[in-house]
């Protein structure tokens, strides 16, 4: 049987259920598409394709952080909440599924 110490620090998973994201009652993203990335010591995230998201209601950011497992993240705000996404444009190595994909902070599965 795995332990922790030897499963992958990152999994990605397809995720079954529809993903709808909605801040001050705007919908923002909307998919029956996401990828599920699991990461230890971090809750579950779902990446959502970027033609499932209102891009056109987002900004970009001046934010960026690095993780040394998937890479450099830009995020993006949406009216006068900063931050409220972020994606990876060019993950690290084997992270390529998640590339240009959003991921929120705050969101709705159903």
């Amino acid at each position: 049987m795995p332990t922790a110490s030897n499963e992958p620090r990152i999994t990605l998973h397809p995720h079954a259920r529809r993903v709808r994201v909605i801040i001050d009652g705007t919908l923002l993203a909307d998919t029956t598409r996401a990828i599920e990335l699991r990461e230890r010591g971090y809750p579950p995230r779902q990446y959502i394709p970027r033609d499932d998201v209102r891009m056109d209601l987002l900004t970009d950011s001046d934010t960026e952080t690095h993780c040394p497992f998937k890479g450099d993240a830009a995020y993006f705000s949406f009216g006068d909440q900063a931050d409220v996404a972020w994606s990876y444009e060019q993950p690290a190595e084997g992270m390529e599924e998640i590339a240009g994909r959003l991921v929120f902070y705050k969101g709705e599965s159903e």
